[in-house]
């Protein structure tokens, strides 16, 4: 992975990262809220990573919005549970009920204020025709949480499949055109669905001239030709010791960057799976230094779907999708149970730039240039809200060359 070494490890020398235990938690609301969210996306991320040898991509904000909403019609024990997984239960208060639908809603305000982030999410609540939803439940899950709730007719599978890809089309911009297929269970009674397309329009945007096919190693056995893309600037670095990997940071437009986290060579990735935690995201941001240097990355693009009706309970979310399920403010229909969840997720890293590329080409071949760091073998990628620091996508890219 690494070209120029000598001079690639003086420099990561110089920004090493010691992972401390988790520091005292942040005291404003933002702050707290971020943490949570932190420590719920990295909890699904590991869950749904440690089920899949391949690229690997999921959009936990979305799901927290959508469990949110949910928890918004739970009662008793379902309520705590959802809450509790999603990290929140700290957050509230017994004199503001309303404290963490607004603290959401106000992230989402935040996260979609600027029109140059290409972020598209929704997530609904599809019930089945002789459910009657709740006319309040409706309205406050649509204000807080941006998630719609409505009714389909599953037993009418392809109608219910069109009617459910239509709204995620609309809400994605056609690009994910697909979040459902027809072999919906006839029977479903409730089900999750979320979407979210990412496009990352980067501040510092790779040349396109000079981007070129080379070798990505996807492990001992297998090696792919890949579009690596190229640009010499500053960017702000980092190295972790103690897992033994870089972490570099690619700005995006309207205020979301993306770290990409590589492994040193001798290092299996999914091991850096397994400890990626809140507290590690958060220490390497703020270890990040800004420094002189070479990138070639390759051009991906991810597009992942998946069932989470099995990781969920795993994750301490288990009564909600059994007959016991308190959902009576979501609706009076009695034995009511959430039957499945589903998200579906993409992002394209390419040469797109927010601005048009100003910088000189430069001869990625000429001597007497900063260091250099080729990331030609598998990644983990974590797309964030610079301000606010909540996840947004975190992915696994092991080959570029699929989806």
């Amino acid at each position: 992975m690494w070209v120029n070494m000598a001079a690639l490890h003086v420099l990561l020398g110089t920004l090493l990262l010691a992972v401390n235990s988790i520091a005292q938690a942040p005291g404003d609301d933002t702050e707290q809220l971020a943490l949570r969210n932190a420590e719920f996306a990295t909890s699904l991320y590991r869950k749904v990573a440690g089920s899949n040898d391949g690229n690997v991509v999921v959009s936990p904000l979305s799901l927290t919005l959508g469990l949110a909403a949910l928890a918004e019609g739970a009662g008793g024990q379902t309520q705590e549970q959802l809450l509790s997984t999603l990290q929140l239960s700290l957050l509230q208060k017994p004199d503001a009920p309303d404290r963490i639908p607004q603290l959401l809603q106000s992230l989402q305000k935040d996260v979609e204020k600027e029109p140059s982030v290409r972020y598209d999410q929704g997530s609904a609540l599809f019930a089945a025709q002789q459910v009657s939803v709740e006319a309040t439940f409706k309205e406050r899950v649509k204000e807080y949480f941006q998630t719609e709730a409505q009714n389909v007719d599953f037993s009418k599978t392809q109608a219910a499949a069109n009617t459910i890809n239509d709204h995620f089309r609309s809400k994605t911009g056609d690009k994910i055109r697909e979040a459902v297929t027809d072999t919906i269970d006839a029977n479903t009674q409730l089900m999750l669905v979320s979407a979210v397309f990412f496009k990352g329009q980067l501040v510092l945007p790779f040349n396109a001239s000079l981007t070129q096919q080379e070798r990505f190693y996807i492990d001992k056995y297998h090696i792919a030709q890949v579009p690596m893309m190229f640009r010499s600037d500053k960017y702000h670095l980092a190295y972790d010791p103690a897992l033994k990997v870089g972490i570099l940071k690619l700005a995006s437009a309207g205020g979301v960057a993306m770290l990409v986290i590589f492994p040193d060579e001798d290092v299996d990735i999914t091991s850096i799976d397994d400890e990626l935690y809140a507290n590690t995201y958060l220490e390497w941001l703020k270890s990040l230094k800004r420094t002189k240097l070479e990138v070639q990355l390759p051009r991906f693009s991810l597009l992942q779907s998946y069932s989470l009706k099995t990781a969920l309970p795993s994750m301490g979310i288990p009564d909600v999708f059994q007959g016991n399920a308190d959902l009576s403010k979501l609706s009076s229909s009695q034995g009511l149970k959430l039957d499945e969840v589903l998200q579906k997720t993409a992002i394209e890293i390419d040469e797109t730039g927010s601005e048009p590329d100003s910088a000189p080409p430069t001869d990625p071949f000429t001597t007497n240039l900063p260091p250099r760091l080729t990331i030609n073998r598998p990644f983990l990628f974590l797309v964030y809200h610079e301000a606010t620091k909540n996840l947004l996508q975190i992915g696994r890219v092991v080959d570029p060359t699929k989806n």
